[in-house]
């Protein structure tokens, strides 16, 4: 489970003003997390995320909260040493400075929401 076989694609913004399948706009890579940013501005950012079985997250704390809303499959998301098993349809808030990282489960997608804000 590392971070090394992850690939960012093109960061360009989804087309504005028209409708999107989201577990479509973005496909599975062997042995890959694959991320697409949908918007990125300064108050945060939207980004959907492919995971092929057998990859997660390495451990990490962000200083924002994180929505992390699951789209296909199912994700083992664990936050300050709780695992929490999220199922496609389901989200869980991050807490912001709180532990947390993605074990290897299965192939599944997700869409990662940060706001980020000036309190933090």
């Amino acid at each position: 489970m590392t971070d090394k076989h992850t690939e960012e694609q093109e960061n360009t913004e989804l087309e504005k003003s028209k409708a999107h399948i989201i577990v479509e706009i973005i496909e599975y890579m062997a042995n890959s997390v694959v991320i697409k940013t949908i918007i990125k501005k300064s108050t945060g950012n939207i980004s959907v995320m492919s995971f092929d079985s057998g990859e997660g997250l390495t451990e990490k704390i962000s200083p924002f909260d994180t929505f992390a809303q699951i789209i296909e499959g199912r994700a083992e998301i664990v936050i300050d040493k709780v695992s929490h098993m999220v199922e496609s349809g389901q989200g869980i808030i991050i807490p912001a400075h709180s532990t947390n990282h993605i074990e290897p489960n299965g192939r599944f997608k997700m869409i990662s929401t940060i706001i980020k804000s000036g309190y933090e």
